[in-house]
């Protein structure tokens, strides 16, 4: 299909899903066919937290690079007057761009930067009626890293807008200051680079270090020691407290986030390399029974919850530990926001008991207890307004204001190395509003413990719905067995792949 007939049709069957004019196993499946990995509209992120300080803190705890801003006062001159648009769903970069950083850029520039935070189905509308109209109403593009493929022609590659805007070009920017596993697995499509890393929610282990020093239990090192610490926790203090929390909504994203950590965990994979499915082979088993065997000490009503009401179990004392995206530490960290601040800890997920290599996956799959789901920041190359897109885009991007983003609170962990190691990040590793404590595992966690999802075009409908539905089903009692439950969600991706 000519390209331009494809995106005309992508922007037409998104819009049809956004006004509810087609319903959402319609629209994965359509959008599928069209070639967008749109997994990422099964996850709800658009209410994802952003735990903020107040105006008092964020002036105390940061403030901008003199040198950065004297930059962009100097270069920002011709540029005065302009305004650039970016739609964005709700991640801790964009808010804290949008509420408390962004002055910073338009007082020494004069640029005025418009941010639409959108729930992240209508940021995906407003990119393709743009990408197919070729507009440019918006001059730089959120893209969740399931749509690089679909999207990668369609911006600059950065790498490219450096070495040729020499005079635009932020002094010590550093593109190669941006960690390599995330390059690799977010912001690439085959040789190019689509966009930069802006944004990376990870799993990491959080538990209560107080329950765990009340009954002398060290924090889960391995699976097995999740298991064996929620039974203990959940025998002694149940009902009142379990041992762990999940994210098991039926039929939801959240649930099948879950189940690749256990599946990866296990020596599993979702495909192996010959593109059939494996999640239904002994390692996959294993991983639903040991998900079984752990739900069973979970507390009532976790079929019903998403990552959403899995944090809330945490922060209010019903649950004692979740392997779970790492910005909730910040929240659980706030006196002002939960009675248990100072009393997590976060370390890496748990070991697994066997890890496939990627060269027994199929389609880029990245096995790894830690979960990502990161996404790139990008100019359009449709837009009127480029050289200003590029200079916003390389000052929301660089160290500086991934350190202020990080300091006020935003909880998701910088993409940049160099960040990590900030004596202002560093600073804030204590408990309180803010707190950067749980960063270190963040980074060890992307560096040795990522997983990602496969790529490919039909993991929109397999991943937030065939995978999650079936799961959903067996934890209801709708199948006889483990077995029986992935052997039939086998045979659904295999009709789903077979088109």
């Amino acid at each position: 299909m000519k390209d331009s007939i494809r995106k005309g049709y992508l922007a037409n069957i998104t819009d049809k899903y956004v006004r509810g004019q087609m319903d959402r196993r319609d629209f994965l499946r359509f959008a599928g066919k069209l070639g967008l990995g749109a997994s990422a509209l099964g996850m709800g992120f658009g209410n994802r937290p952003f735990f903020g300080m107040s105006s008092a803190q964020a002036q105390e705890a940061y403030q901008p690079s003199a040198d950065v801003m004297a930059w962009l006062k100097d270069v920002g001159k011709p540029f005065a007057g302009t305004t650039l648009k970016l739609a964005t769903e709700s991640t801790p970069p964009s808010n804290a761009i949008n509420s408390q950083l962004k002055k910073y850029f338009e007082e020494a520039t004069g640029i005025k930067v418009e941010i639409e935070v959108l729930p992240l189905e209508q940021v995906l509308q407003k990119l393709t009626l743009d990408v197919a109209s070729s507009l440019g109403t918006y001059d730089l593009y959120y893209i969740d890293q399931s749509w690089a493929a679909s999207f990668s022609q369609d911006v600059f590659d950065p790498r490219e807008q450096y070495s040729a805007k020499a005079d635009l070009a932020m002094p010590n920017y550093n593109l190669d200051d941006f960690l390599p596993a995330l390059v690799d697995g977010i912001a690439k499509y085959e040789d190019r680079w689509v966009g930069v890393p802006y944004d990376i929610p990870i799993f990491i282990m959080i538990y209560r270090k107080d329950i765990y020093e009340k009954l002398g239990l060290k924090a889960p090192a391995t699976l097995e020691e999740l298991y064996t610490n929620s039974k203990a926790i959940t025998d002694q203090m149940g009902p009142n407290t379990y041992g762990y929390a999940g994210q098991m909504k039926s039929g939801h994203y959240s649930l099948e986030c879950e189940w690749t950590s256990f599946l990866w965990g296990h020596g599993g994979s979702i495909f192996n390399a010959d593109k059939k499915f494996s999640g239904n082979d002994e390692q996959g088993i294993a991983a639903l029974d040991y998900y079984s065997k752990l739900r069973a000490l979970m507390p009532p009503g976790v079929d019903g919850w998403t990552w959403d009401g899995q944090g809330q179990a945490v922060a209010q004392g019903v649950a004692a530990s979740m392997l779970s995206w790492g910005e909730f530490f910040p929240y659980f960290d706030d006196p002002t926001q939960t009675k248990i601040s100072g009393l997590c800890e976060a370390v890496v997920p748990p070991q697994p008991i066997a890890l496939r290599t990627v060269k027994e996956t199929g389609y880029g799959e990245i096995p790894g207890v830690g979960h990502q789901g990161g996404s790139s920041l990008a100019v359009s190359k449709y837009s009127k307004n480029p050289d200003a897109a590029w200079l916003f885009m390389q000052w929301a991007t660089c160290a500086d204001t991934q350190v202020g983003i990080t300091v006020l609170g935003g909880g998701t962990g910088p993409t940049r190395s160099s960040v990590y190691d900030d004596p202002r990040i560093k600073a804030n590793a204590r408990v309180g509003a803010g707190t950067t404590r749980h960063l270190q595992v963040v980074r060890e966690t992307i560096a040795n413990h990522m997983g990602s999802e496969p790529d490919l075009p039909e993991w929109a409908q397999i991943s937030s719905d065939t995978i999650p539905v079936g799961l959903g089903k067996y934890f209801a009692g709708g199948y006889g067995s483990s077995k029986e439950a992935m052997d039939d969600i086998a045979g659904q991706v295999e009709g789903i792949l077979k088109g």
